[in-house]
Parts: structure tokens; C-alpha cells; sequence
């Protein structure tokens, strides 16, 4: 983009007549107001390219966006969920007697109420909403109460009897793997171990010749500890259950579709009934990404009573639900040659995935997949394993499954670098994969900054005055990394688009767009409106998002894996750029000209062929003559597996990293 054209992009919005008719004038003496004789996008509401407010910042500082905890239904309980003190035990038996007979008590629910099991990846069904007959980590769910507060919720689980027969639990992934360990869950076929929720093998060509042919090889083993999200905003829910046998659920979850889905499975109700509602969310960064207890809980209690219900977790059952980042023991070996290109790559890694599947089969998949670049490798051989503890499940978190390995690979690079006396930036350098390429596992690059960073890192850090030559105690270090932008895993597989975008101008000549995109504080909301805004040529503030609400908005799957800009953002772009072409159309009509001649800018659309034309807002923007008009679109990843088992077809897009970082001996 031209400069001249960025100024006139960040100032378009406020442009009146005067402005408008000179900035046309000099648009048509430069000859491109309209281009490949299609309706002229020239040069929009000043959006993309200029420095811009978030659509839900002034209700975040000023404190009136409304979170799912804000929300007061009429009569309205409160809910809390009785939680085993064992890490591994049986349920003899639940006497919940003493509990409903509390005053303030309106209902009890127990799992043997609601046991069909549910879970984010279909093939890895392994959770009940309470536990049925089996505790798998302390702070499982086991029983549920409903009452007029929180604190005669608190005091009626203590009322709650629970026999438990104690099992000897596993709190070591090593012990998991053991021939004699205790089964957490029951294997899914005779003679498999009930403790290992995935292995996974991926191998690319002759690891051991090339190992076996390398000038150097470096062997390591690493550990990386699990971590959990601690969102400022608790998980949070709240369900109705309304005469006319509507189901409403409220919740601060990345997936309301899935949730919608799960909900009816296990509730066994059609989904049409089930309607989910997601709320403005105080932070997820993976930890909302699945259903979990609250949600279903609040649901059948509502059933029972026929009154709200909500559930808000404290800050140690938001520690329960977890999903963090999976503990990894991890071995690899590479092999380089003398100059320091990378000949081989042979990774061993064990998951503690804690009590419940989640996330674990994408995450095991992912520990070894994306792994592959930024780097070009010569051969690559990859097996992980993800066995079940007693412990809180372990799900994705911020790029999960690749900073662990990461990690434990860019140490390994290092001791390359230092074993054969190449600047590690250097080594880092000569292994650049490039752009517009496949890694070894086949998943797609296209355009790669990595090479870019690296020389501005080098140079911002003052690399070369520092590495090596800093007192003792400090040191100063580099590393490199990769994840993917725009998954095409569905978190359910079917033939419906992953994302979709409905868009209109309504009478007025204001924008309304409708996306299932989940706003979890990451800005989706924020750039469906600005695509829209740029595209339709008006004001940022003609734009409103209503997002997250099955019973209004399109289908998405989720905030996960980095997806909603790549996906919903296509989805946006493609429906603005219809709905553009209708009111183009129309306005073209309602004058008598040419299509090409019509520019949309700045709230007004143009007659680029006379001397001066301008239609405002509700006549020419809204498509002429008062009507509203209306553009959809819906966007799937590109889907193109690899001949390799294990590889991993599209990559959508690729985000590049390189951290530097200067360290400091604090015993010093």
C-alpha cells in the first residue's frame, strides 16, 4: 500500500462532502477508482492499516460489558457441587436424604442422574458429568445442590453422605505404564492398557542411517512442568430450564456450539431445545474449550426445579477443572553434520494427561507435528505417549503441545551450535525452512517471516557484543519456534462449515454482523467489524457484532488453535465482499450506471463517472430506494492429507517466533 493511500484510509471516516469530492477527484486523475472491473473497494472506511479501538473496549474500562456471573435471572438459585476428597476411589454408595431436607435446599442431583459420557473429541468419551461410580482425581465431581444462596448450597454438602472403597492411585505417568498398575479407565479392547489414552508414531525417512552417518550427535532428556491458565474470570455458569421446555444456558465457554451438542447427549434432549449463550468472557487462553460439570449441572437442576440456576467456581475448583499444560518427560536426539544442517531428529515423549482424556489425542499429535518447522530436517522419527494420573485433567493451553517440545529442541540446537562452534543465530539461520514449502510431515508454509526476526532480534539484543562475552553469572540466548493459525481439525467432524459470517445493512445504513466466533478477549469481535467496516466502505461505528448465541448466530466451532482470524476472518471478508456487490448492483440500478463506476466510502457511495454524486447513509449504502440488504458466507480449512501415515496436510497459516532473552545468576 502506498503511503498516500494509508493516510487516506485512517482519515476516510471522518471525511464530509468538500473531503469526499476532493479525494475522489484525485482518485479519478490517478486512474484507479475502480480496479479489475469489479465495484471500486477504494479506499473504504479508513480501517485496516490504522490504529483502532476494540468495538468492546469502552464497556471493558468503564465496566457495564456484562460477564456471566453479572447476569440476575428472577428467582434465581445458586448451585455447588459436592467434590471427592480421594484421589482414586469407588462409590459405594450416596445418601443425599439429609441435604434435600434442608431448608433453602430446592434440588440434589447425583451422576447416577446423569450418566452418559461426554467428551471435547468424540473418540475419547471418558467424563460423566458427576462421577458415577468412580472417583479419578481429588476435586471429581460427585454430587450437586441447588439452593436459595451459595451459603446454604456450602453448608448442604456437608449433609451429603458418600461411601467411598479407597483405590491405590497413580500420581507418577511412569506408574501408569507399569503391567500391574491399577486401571484408571477400562481399556477400549481386551488386553490394551486402560491407562493410555493415545500413542502416537510418526516417522520420515531413515532416522537411524542418518543418525548413524552424522558428524555430531546430541543426546537430552527435559522436563516441562504442567501450568494452569488462571483466567481472571472463574468458569462460570448459569441454566433455565423455562416452562415452554426451552433450555438456556449461559456460559463462559470458547465452544457454545460444542457445548450446545454435549448438552443434548447427555441431557438427552433434542438440540433444537437447547439454546447456549456465551456471555463476554474474562479470559480462557485454552481453559474454556470444552464442557465441563457446571454446565450440565446447572441445566439439570433447572430441570428439576424450573428455576435458574447458576454455578460460579472458586478460585481452587477453577484449579479442579484445569486443562493446563500437560507435564511432558521428554528424550531426543539429533544428529547434524559438520557445517551444522540438521540430518536427524529422534524425539521420545511421555504425557501425564492427568484423570480425563480432553484435549490429549490432539495434543499428543500436535507434540510431534509441529515440531517441523521452522527448520528444515533431514529425517524425523516421533513417538509419544499419553497415559492417564490421578489427577486434574490436563487439556490445551496456549499453543498446546508444542511448547514443551520446543523447548526441549531448542536446548538441543545449542549444544549443537556449542559442539561444533557455530553461532547458535547462525545454526538457527542455516536451517531456515523457507517460504512457499512442506516440512517434512507435509503441512504447508507459505509465507514465512522467521529469517526476518531472527536478524532484528539479532540486532535489537546486541547478539554479537553479548553471547559469550557477558560477566559470570549472565548470559543472554535465542530461540526460534512455530504453531499454527487457522486449524482444520473440527472439534467434531461433519460436512457443516467451520465458520460462518451473516452480515446486513439495515435501513438505516448500518452494518449488523452475525458470527458464532467466540470473543474470549482475543478481538474476534473486533476484526469481523473491521473487515466488515473496511469492505462496505463506512464508519467503524456503523458496524455492530452480535456473536455467540446458537439460537441467532451462525454455526463456528470454537476459539481454539489460533482459528478465528483465519477462518471466521475469510468467512467476514468473502460476505462483505458480496454484500458489496448487491449494493453496488443496486445503486447502479437506481442511478442508471455502470457498476464499475460505484465507490463505497466513508459512509457514502460515489458516482466515480459524474461530476458530483453522493447518496448518504440509508439511501446509497443501504442499496437504494430504503431496502436492506443481506451477504452470508461460511469458511472450512483447506483439508489435503499427506501419503505418510502421520502427515499432516494443510497448514492454514504459520505464526513465527524468536524470543531472546538475557539471563541473570540470581545466587550472584
Amino acid at each position: 500500500m502506498r503511503p498516500e493511500d494509508l493516510r487516506e484510509r485512517q482519515a476516510a471516516s471522518a471525511l464530509g462532502d468538500d473531503e469526499l469530492k476532493a479525494l475522489l477527484e484525485r482518485r479519478r486523475a490517478a486512474g484507479d477508482v475502480a480496479r479489475g472491473g469489479s465495484a471500486a473497494s477504494l479506499p473504504g472506511a479508513g480501517v485496516i492499516g490504522a490504529r483502532m479501538r476494540k468495538v468492546d473496549g469502552a464497556g471493558k474500562v468503564t465496566g457495564t460489558t456484562v460477564y456471566t456471573d453479572d447476569i440476575v435471572l428472577p428467582g434465581m438459585l445458586h448451585a455447588k457441587i459436592l467434590r471427592s476428597p480421594h484421589p482414586h476411589a469407588r462409590i459405594v454408595s450416596i445418601d443425599t436424604s439429609a441435604a434435600e431436607a434442608m431448608p433453602g435446599v430446592h434440588a440434589v442431583v447425583t451422576g447416577a442422574e446423569m450418566p452418559t459420557p461426554y467428551g471435547i473429541i468424540p473418540w475419547t468419551r471418558d467424563e460423566t458429568a458427576l462421577c458415577v461410580d468412580r472417583v479419578r482425581y481429588i476435586g471429581d465431581g460427585v454430587a450437586a445442590v441447588a439452593a436459595v444462596n451459595e451459603e446454604t448450597a456450602t453448608a448442604a454438602l456437608r449433609k451429603i453422605r458418600v461411601e467411598y472403597e479407597l483405590l491405590e492411585p497413580i500420581l507418577a505417568p511412569e506408574d501408569a505404564l507399569r503391567p500391574d498398575a491399577p486401571q484408571i479407565h477400562e481399556p477400549s479392547k481386551p488386553g490394551r492398557n486402560g491407562n493410555i489414552t493415545k500413542m502416537v508414531h510418526l516417522e520420515f525417512g531413515d532416522v537411524d542411517g542418518a543418525l548413524a552417518t552424522s558428524d555430531v550427535v546430541i543426546e537430552g532428556d527435559y522436563f516441562f512442568e504442567g501450568t494452569t491458565h488462571t483466567p481472571i474470570e472463574p468458569h462460570c455458569a448459569i441454566g433455565w430450564y423455562d416452562p415452554t421446555g426451552k433450555l438456556t444456558v449461559w456460559s463462559a465457554t470458547q465452544v457454545p456450539h460444542y457445548l450446545q451438542r454435549e448438552l443434548a447427549r447427555v441431557l438427552d434432549l433434542d438440540v433444537a431445545r437447547i439454546r447456549v449463550v456465551q456471555p463476554a468472557v474474562g479470559g480462557a487462553f485454552g481453559g474454556k474449550s470444552e464442557p465441563f460439570d457446571l454446565e450440565f449441572v446447572v441445566a439439570k437442576l433447572s430441570m428439576k426445579t424450573g428455576r435458574p440456576v447458576k454455578l460460579l467456581y472458586t478460585r481452587e475448583e477453577v484449579f479442579y477443572a484445569h486443562r493446563g499444560r500437560h507435564p511432558m518427560k521428554m528424550r531426543y536426539r539429533v544428529g547434524a553434520s559438520q557445517d551444522g544442517r540438521i540430518q536427524a531428529v529422534d524425539g521420545r515423549l511421555l504425557l501425564d494427561g492427568g484423570a480425563y482424556a480432553s484435549f490429549g489425542l490432539v495434543t499428543a499429535y500436535y507434540a510431534g507435528q509441529l515440531l517441523t518447522a521452522p527448520y528444515t530436517f533431514g529425517t524425523y522419527r516421533f513417538d509419544a505417549t499419553r497415559v492417564y494420573t490421578n489427577k486434574p485433567a490436563c487439556g490445551p493451553k496456549r499453543g498446546h503441545g508444542s511448547v514443551q517440545p520446543r523447548f526441549a529442541f531448542e536446548v538441543q540446537l545449542d549444544k549443537v551450535a556449542e559442539a561444533l562452534g557455530i553461532d547458535p543465530i547462525d545454526l538457527r539461520r542455516r536451517n531456515f525452512i523457507g517460504e512457499h514449502t512442506r516440512t517434512i510431515n507435509e503441512l504447508r508454509v507459505t509465507s514465512n517471516g522467521f529469517l526476518q526476526c531472527l536478524d532484528a532480534v539479532e540486532r535489537a539484543s546486541d547478539w554479537r557484543a553479548k553471547f559469550r562475552k557477558l560477566p559470570y553469572g549472565r548470559g543472554v540466548g535465542v530461540a526460534g519456534s512455530c504453531y499454527i493459525s487457522g486449524t482444520n481439525y473440527p472439534i467434531y467432524p461433519n460436512d457443516m462449515p467451520q465458520a460462518a459470517v451473516q452480515m446486513q445493512i439495515e435501513r438505516s445504513g448500518r452494518v449488523t454482523v452475525l458470527t458464532g466466533a467466540s470473543e474470549i478477549g482475543q478481538g474476534s469481535n473486533s476484526v469481523v467489524a473491521y473487515i466488515a467496516a473496511e469492505e462496505l466502505g463506512v464508519p467503524l461505528e456503523y458496524v455492530r457484532v452480535y456473536a455467540t448465541d446458537t439460537d441467532l448466530t451462525p454455526v463456528d466451532l470454537g476459539a481454539y488453535s489460533s482459528r478465528e482470524t483465519f477462518m471466521v476472518g475469510n468467512a467476514a471478508l468473502r460476505a462483505a465482499q458480496r454484500l458489496r456487490a448487491l449494493v453496488v448492483n443496486a445503486v447502479a440500478e437506481a442511478w442508471g450506471v455502470d457498476p464499475r463506476r460505484i465507490l463505497l466510502a466513508g459512509g457514502w457511495a460515489l458516482d466515480t463517472g459524474s461530476e458530483w454524486t453522493a447518496e448518504g447513509d440509508g439511501r446509497g449504502t443501504s442499496g437504494g430506494n430504503g431496502r436492506s440488504a443481506t451477504g452470508r458466507d461460511r469458511r472450512s480449512a483447506p483439508t489435503a492429507a499427506g501419503a505418510t501415515n502421520g502427515e499432516g496436510g494443510a497448514l492454514a497459516d504459520g505464526v513465527r517466533r524468536m524470543p531472546i532473552s538475557e539471563a541473570f545468576n540470581l545466587a550472584e
